[in-house]
């Protein structure tokens, strides 16, 4: 293994040359914002998955050929790569790393090999920043959403609750839900957890992946109420100084603790419910 990734040593200096002032541009920008930390930990990620299906990769390669048109991937990475750079479009400069990875692939090794590592190159898309008028599009239905959703469910259980569109009163706190909250950065990184966690424990049934994938979205959002309403209680109970505290040291861990919690909870019923059906066939056999 570790002699195999030595031939590869030349293209990695060639991406870490390439690349290595755009993530540097990240972390001193985007990537320190709370709403956009997920990227260096999606990089990272996707890193790992890199690695992890480096055998099965590698053990296409009898079966594999080069094809000619890696060159066009490589090509139009290079010139996305270019615009982007130039002219400060985010999603050209960082989204090219994946086609010019496609290309690499194709050019080395082949579409096979191409073929192993899709799970790594797809996950790479969650680290790429989107522009701020798509962002900001989204983020805010999303937050009226779980503003409504966490005002209803605190209203119903007694507490004194309104809502100004994305700004709750209870008692006499006012809270703000952020972009950090319940925005569109935030349900991206919850579908990548959920998509990590699919291709981890790979189910063999097809129902129970394309159910939990399709759950994924509802997840994110009950799990970004969750997080909510965890911050609206902290709050009123202990004081404001202890809901700004929770909102910058354990928010995010009580978000995907949910997402998990959930995920698991959704995989164990599918599981019940495709156990149930094979017994139903079984029994009209």
């Amino acid at each position: 293994m570790g002699q195999k990734l030595l031939g590869w040593l030349p293209v990695v200096a060639g991406l870490v040359a390439l690349y290595l002032p755009s993530l540097a541009g990240l972390f001193r920008g985007i990537w320190s914002q709370d709403e956009q930390m997920h990227g260096p930990v999606v990089l990272g990620i996707a890193c790992w998955l890199i690695y992890r299906k480096w055998p099965d990769m590698e053990a296409q390669r009898h079966q594999d050929s080069p094809t000619p048109w890696g060159w066009l991937f490589f090509a139009i990475a290079l010139a996305l790569y270019v615009i982007g750079r130039s002219q400060g479009i985010l999603l050209f400069e960082i989204g090219s790393l994946i086609w010019l990875l496609i290309g690499i692939v194709l050019i080395l090794r082949g579409p096979k090999s191409l073929k192993a590592q899709w799970f790594s190159l797809f996950f790479m898309l969650f680290m790429v920043p989107l522009p701020s008028p798509i962002v900001d599009t989204v983020t805010m239905p999303m937050k009226m959403a779980v503003s409504y959703a966490a005002e209803q469910i605190l209203y119903a259980v007694g507490y004194p609750i309104a809502r100004t569109g994305v700004t709750l009163q209870i008692g006499q706190y006012m809270l703000l839900v952020a972009d950090a909250c319940a925005g569109l950065h935030t349900l991206l990184t919850l579908e990548a957890l959920g998509l990590l966690y699919l291709n981890i424990v790979h189910r063999d049934s097809g129902f129970r992946n394309v159910g939990l994938a399709i759950l994924i979205v509802p997840i994110s959002f009950t799990a970004n109420v969750i997080r909510v309403i965890t911050l609206i209680l902290i709050t009123y109970h202990f004081g404001d100084e202890a809901g700004q505290g929770f909102l910058h040291g354990f928010a995010g861990m009580v978000l995907f603790l949910s997402a998990l919690l959930l995920i698991f909870g959704l995989d164990s019923l599918l599981q019940s419910v495709e156990n149930y059906r094979q017994r139903s066939q079984g029994s009209l056999a």
